[in-house]
This record gives C-alpha cells, sequence and structure tokens, in this order.
C-alpha cells in the first residue's frame, strides 16, 4: 500500500479549498483589545523591595500543593530553575558585572519574580480551542479546567511569556500554571505569596488600586523615606524605607493590552526576561483569523476524510486482513 506525493497534495488542497470557502467574505479584521474588568484583582511586585527570599516561592508551594523540583540529580531542597508543572512561581536573579549595587542596570543586581500575568485580553485562553483555559468574568483570574484540556498545548505557544507548563512525566498530563490562589479568593482569602512575603515586595489588591500606588510610587523622591503597604494595597500594616530609584515604567499597564500583574523596578523589563510587548494584545490580532480557520472544524475533518479516502483507496487485497 502506497499514498503518493501526489496524492496527499491533491487532499490537502481540497482541504484548504473548503476552508476558504467557509471563510467570511468580509476582510479578516483585527479586534479591539479587550479592557479591564472593574473588579479585575492583581500583583503588585515592586523589585526594588524584594530582598529574594523567595518566602512567596515556598507559600505557593505549600498552599497549591506542589511537590519538590529537583533540577538537580541528588538534590534534596527544592531548586527550580525555572517555572515548571512543578513551580507556579519562581524569585530570579539578575546580575551586571561587579553585581555590587542593587537595582542597578550597570554592575548591579535586582530580583525579579515570574508568574502567569493574568492578561486582561489573554492569548492563552483565545488559543485554547476547548476553553480549557477562560478568564473569571469578576476577578479576571486566568482558570484552567483540567476536565475540558486536550492536550495540544496551544496555550504554551500563544503565551508571550512562556507561562503555562505541561506535565511530561504524567499518565494523564495536566497544564499548570498560577491561578492566582483562586482557591483562596474564593474563601476570602487571597494569594499566598503576598500574604507572606515579610518585606512587601508582592501586594495584592484590586487592579485599579495597584496602579494608584504604583504611581505613587514612581512620584516619589529617591532619598526620602515613605510607607509601603505590606500585603495587601489596602492594608494598614506598612514598613517604612528609604526610596531609591525607579524606572519611570509600570510593566503590565499596557504590554499586549496589559496585564493583572503590574511590576515596578530600576533595570529595564527586558533585562530581567520580560518581553518586549506591543500595546495591543496578541489575541486581538490572531483571534479572528484562527477562528474562522477552526469554525466548525470543517477543514481539519475534510482533510483527514480525504486522507482517509486514499488510504483505503491504495490499500491491496493483500493488506486487508
Amino acid at each position: 500500500m502506497g499514498l503518493s506525493r501526489r496524492d496527499f497534495l491533491k487532499v490537502a488542497a481540497g482541504g484548504s479549498l473548503v476552508a476558504a470557502s467557509s471563510f467570511s467574505p468580509a476582510p479578516l479584521l483585527a479586534r479591539e483589545s479587550k479592557a479591564r474588568l472593574p473588579e479585575a484583582v492583581g500583583i503588585l511586585y515592586d523589585a526594588t523591595v524584594c530582598i529574594g527570599c523567595k518566602a512567596c516561592m515556598a507559600a505557593c508551594k505549600e498552599y497549591n500543593h506542589l511537590p519538590p523540583d529537583h533540577s538537580t540529580p541528588g538534590s534534596v531542597w527544592d531548586n527550580p530553575l525555572d517555572l515548571s508543572a512543578k513551580t507556579y512561581n519562581i524569585v530570579k536573579l539578575y546580575k551586571n558585572g561587579t553585581g555590587q549595587t542593587k537595582d542597578q542596570a550597570i554592575n548591579g543586581y535586582s530580583f525579579i519574580r515570574r508568574f502567569c500575568m493574568h492578561c486582561v485580553d489573554p492569548a492563552c485562553v483565545s488559543a485554547c480551542p476547548v476553553s480549557a483555559l477562560t478568564k473569571d468574568s469578576t476577578t479576571g483570574v486566568v482558570k484552567y479546567d483540567k476536565g475540558a484540556c486536550i492536550g495540544c498545548r496551544y496555550c504554551q505557544i500563544a503565551c508571550p511569556y512562556n507561562v503555562p507548563k505541561f506535565q511530561w512525566d504524567q499518565a494523564f498530563p495536566q497544564i499548570k500554571k498560577c491561578q492566582l490562589c483562586d482557591h483562596r479568593i474564593a474563601q476570602g482569602g487571597y494569594s499566598a505569596c503576598c500574604e507572606f512575603c515579610p518585606n512587601g515586595a508582592s501586594i495584592f489588591g484590586n487592579v485599579q488600586d495597584l496602579r494608584k500606588e504604583a504611581r505613587r510610587r514612581l512620584a516619589l523622591k529617591p532619598g526620602e523615606v515613605a510607607h509601603y503597604p505590606l500585603h495587601r494595597v489596602d492594608s494598614q500594616d506598612v514598613r517604612h524605607r528609604i526610596v531609591t530609584p525607579y524606572l519611570n515604567h509600570i510593566f503590565g499597564e499596557r504590554e499586549g493590552g496589559g496585564t493583572q500583574v503590574l511590576m515596578l523596578a530600576n533595570v529595564p523589563f527586558q533585562d530581567l526576561g520580560l518581553p518586549p510587548l506591543p500595546d495591543e494584545s496578541a489575541a486581538s490580532q490572531s483571534e479572528t483569523l484562527m477562528h474562522s480557520l477552526y469554525k466548525g472544524m470543517i477543514a481539519p475533518y475534510v482533510l483527514l476524510g480525504g486522507l482517509f479516502y486514499l488510504v483505503y483507496k491504495n490499500t491491496t487485497k493483500q493488506d486487508l486482513p
């Protein structure tokens, strides 16, 4: 039994024609990026306040019941090198030259947290063909439904922050990522990483309030003493510290359509491993084309059916049982 290249290309071309005929005659235009939900919650992370203690990592592991992540053979302690199916949140170190001065791009160092940014218009949600990833209509948290997931991993490809991770070592694998401790939010709590941050580097709250707090910090003068709330943006528990310089930039305010995780630093965010993104979300650019292509799954079914027919047609009697 043989299937010629010519026959395969005929079927593929037929599937493409059917796909093209299923498109709307109107041109495929990018839609508007979605706006932040008024009650959306998130996190403000301030790298100038972070001391790299990794208490947020330990709290994330404990309250999300995550196993240790051994990055080196024979290691005893949890020592992940990056995000994985076992690690939803990680603190990384940027170092340049002598690395002597904190929060300096030249001959300095800075900490940076990496975890799900909970995008305002998430590409992972747009790319998922079965709605295994959804955005909560109130909190804006990007959630994962393992019962709906088909393991296609489109979300991994779509995410500009490289956040969703796949359980390669499991018989029935799932996608794993930070869900902002939504199980704790549902019970009146908030993200464990913020609750157990001892220095107020990560604070939880309504995104609108977090933006105001971020702008307040950017307006502070280096060298003066200012208060910084602990754990929550509306907390009365504060720490007073000497203000150090900031880049005049709130990462996540506009990038990729905006995120519910906002970040402040004094080292360029690209140097800290965050991607340079346009103001428009990737989902707003690609969603119309993708959904038109797979509308009703017509084109894939036509292609698959045609290939089955050619296999049957080219099967000899000797090949049959």
